[in-house]
Parts: structure tokens; sequence; C-alpha cells
């Protein structure tokens, strides 16, 4: 499996409609969409939150996989499932306890049935943080730059990353899906897809390019 999704943080937000529109194409473009939550104490910055995931999930159809870069994610997994996340990662370094809050998502989804869980490290953690309760997860995001700003150039450690989290899943037999976000461009794309990568969030050069149909071609032909 090889999806591009499409970082909305990039996008125009004065209309955020017509931009999901754009990658969307009707289900003919991209099948993805990335939601970056931030809350300026987690990262240094601040997005959006619960209202507009609600308002632009009315919009398309599109899989909404939201990224919570955010302090105390328990209290709030929950409210962003139910505001139309289909897939909800948190990061390791925002939890006390990230199991519990693995099954606070597992109990969600048990009665929902509507939403994978993945967990986010930054680049500076190693990756056998996980290694207790990868076996649960949907998805695994090695961040490939520093969580909270878009336009940063991709940290080259992060392919070995990468590579290992695919041979851990290919010699247990695991199911996680491997999603790549920051300094994704041409230049590394096909690299990524080589070393395991499933999932591939882009920003500013999705949003900004002059033919959006036509760089989304390009890179799912990398």
């Amino acid at each position: 499996m090889f999806v591009l999704a499409p970082s909305l943080l990039a996008s125009d937000f004065s209309n955020l409609e017509s931009e999901i529109k754009r990658v969307y194409m009707d289900g003919k473009g991209c099948q993805y969409l990335h939601l970056d939550i931030m809350d300026g104490v987690f990262v240094k910055n601040i997005s959006f939150g619960i209202p507009v995931v609600a308002s632009v999930r009315k919009v398309c159809d599109i899989i909404f996989d939201v990224h919570l870069m955010i302090i105390n994610p328990i209290k709030y997994v929950e409210r962003f499932i139910d505001a139309g996340a289909e897939i909800i990662s948190f990061h390791y370094e925002a939890c006390e306890n990230t199991e519990e809050v693995l099954k606070t998502i597992e109990t969600v989804k048990n009665y929902k049935k509507l939403c994978k869980v993945g967990v986010a490290i930054k680049p500076d953690t190693p990756i056998e943080v996980l290694l207790p309760f990868i076996e649960k997860l949907d998805m695994v995001l090695p961040m490939s730059v520093e969580p909270g700003f878009g336009g940063q150039l991709f940290i080259e450690k992060c392919f070995d990353k990468i590579k290992e989290l695919n041979k851990i899943k290919i010699k247990n037999n695991y199911n996680y899906l491997i999603e790549i976000d920051g300094g994704v461009n041409f230049e590394n794309i096909k690299i990524l897809k080589e070393s395991g990568a499933n999932i591939i969030v882009a920003g500013s050069s999705v949003f900004n390019s002059p033919d959006i149909q036509e760089t989304i071609k390009r890179y799912m032909n990398i």
C-alpha cells in the first residue's frame, strides 16, 4: 500500500472546502488528508481544532488522518473521532502513559468502529520506545522533521528508522502502516517508498503547485 496525504496545514485557510476538493477531485485524487492539530504547548505553533475538523468533514469522503501534536491527548481523542477522524495518531512524548491512551482509543473503536490508531515519535526518539505495544498499532509515524512547523528539510537519519520499522513489521508479521511527515519532496520520495513508507505526507509542494492534479500523479508514479 502507498498513498499520498496532503497536509491541510499548507492549504489556503480562507477556503478550506475548495482546497480539500482540489486534492480529492471527486474521489479521483488523493484518498487521504493529513490534519495537523497543534496546541502551542507540545509544539510552538497553533493550527486548528475539533470545530474545524467537524466542519470540513461535511464536504467530502476523503479519509481524515488526524495528527495530534498536543499534550494530554487522552482528553481529546474521542472528540476528534466524533468530529470525523478515521486515523488518529498521538505523540509518545506527549503522554504519561501511552498504553492508557491506546486503551481509550480501542474502547472507542470497539463501539464506534470508526478509527485506526497510530503513535508518532520525534526525530530524536528511538523506535525502541514503541516496541512494548507496536503490535497493537495500525500506524507508526516517525517524524522526519521536528514537529510544529511546515517547510523544514528532511532529517536524513530518519531513513534508517523507516527501514528498521519495516524490518520489524516483516519479521513479526505485523500490520501497521508506516507514515512519513516532514520534508518530503520529489528528490526523496522514491527512497522513502523503497524503505517501506506507506503513507507520505506532503504540504506546500501539493497545495502550492500550479497544477495539483499533475503534482499528485507525479508523486504517485515515482
